[in-house]
């Protein structure tokens, strides 16, 4: 059976269930333990498990993100939180060069089971510092893996999917979206790391996306299917890796692409999706892939320009119109 619950205790149940099955797993992290999480992700715990296993950290990301790692190689399963993952530029040396590179570096004698996770992407007026979107940034950096995703039911599945795991991986929220509620199966399940979803099937052109730019998809599906043209709209779920299988054999049916990225255009997912479906697709591509990205600049603060600089459905709409008329 399923119920409908909030993303934010979608998260809290992976953690709450995977730490009640396994005493190794702990979380650390800003205000998760005694303010019951910035997010209030973590409400609760600090009940159930202790001050030993839900630690309130100092604000210092570089420190407390390197404690987990050098846990992580001894034996234990942290979950490190970070309030936004802006923040935890400030501790990348322990992601990108101790966590993502342990496994490789130890000719396979240290794993490195740790998973980091928050909020990244937009959230309002939070202006440059507070806003980017960190999905690209980790996916490219090899040892690492990246989940993505917004839809509850699949938030609990991959979350738990990844405490079990037993390399780093990166996980980004949606702070603006920490409330949003949909069905979420009861009982023990697991969402494989690495399989996009279908949430739409069509037959004209193929819309692909991940985490909170999948609501704006949806929108744009709906609004083109009123005018006759048939979207199929696919959910990647986990960026690296990156499930291009599903995306190449929608191409396949569909012959056009557009692909959403809350991030900018340059060197993002959306430029890797570009190339594979070149290299996979090639023959099967009637229009050039198109893509939807943020504005090329820094988020600014003024609600206007924040419109102005995101992806939305009408850009959507725009883009599959010129993808879908670009040969008539």
């Amino acid at each position: 059976m399923a119920r409908k619950i909030a993303l934010r205790d979608a998260l809290r149940e992976a953690m709450s269930e995977e730490m009640r099955r396994d005493e190794n797993v702990f979380l650390m992290g800003e205000e998760v333990a005694e303010y019951n999480g910035a997010y209030k992700v973590s409400k609760g715990m600090l009940d159930e498990f202790g001050a030993k296993r839900v630690i309130d950290t100092p604000i210092a990301e570089l420190g407390f993100a390197g404690i987990g790692v050098g846990a992580a190689m001894n034996g234990l399963r942290p979950i490190v939180e970070f309030m936004t993952w802006n923040f935890a530029v400030l501790a990348f040396d322990q992601i990108v060069n101790n966590a993502a590179k342990t496994l490789s570096q130890s000719a396979g004698q240290f794993k490195c089971p740790i998973v980091f996770r928050g909020p990244s992407g937009s959230a309002g007026q939070l202006a440059q510092q507070h806003s980017q979107t960190f999905e690209s940034w980790m996916a490219n950096t090899p040892g690492l893996k990246v989940i993505s995703c917004v839809d509850p039911a699949d938030a609990k599945g991959l979350l738990k999917s990844a405490i079990r795991d037993e390399d780093p991986v990166c996980v980004m929220e949606s702070e603006l979206l920490y409330g949003y509620e949909a069905e979420v199966p009861e009982g023990e399940y697991l969402v494989p790391i690495g399989q996009a979803a279908v949430r739409r099937e069509g037959t004209d052109i193929t819309l692909v996306s991940f985490n909170k730019m999948m609501f704006p998809v949806i929108e744009a599906a709906e609004a083109l299917e009123k005018e006759g043209i048939s979207a199929e709209v696919i959910d990647l779920r986990t960026i690296r890796p990156l499930d291009h299988h599903t995306i190449v054999n929608s191409v396949k049916k569909t012959n056009r692409l557009v692909v959403v990225d809350e991030s900018w255009p340059f060197a993002g997912v959306s430029a890797e999706i570009a190339y594979e479906i070149q290299k996979y697709a090639f023959d099967y591509l009637d229009a050039p892939v198109t893509r939807v990205n943020a504005a090329d600049t820094s988020l600014p603060y003024a609600p206007t320009l924040v419109d102005a600089y995101l992806p939305n459905a009408n850009k959507i709409i725009k883009a599959a119109k010129e993808v879908l008329y670009m040969n008539a």
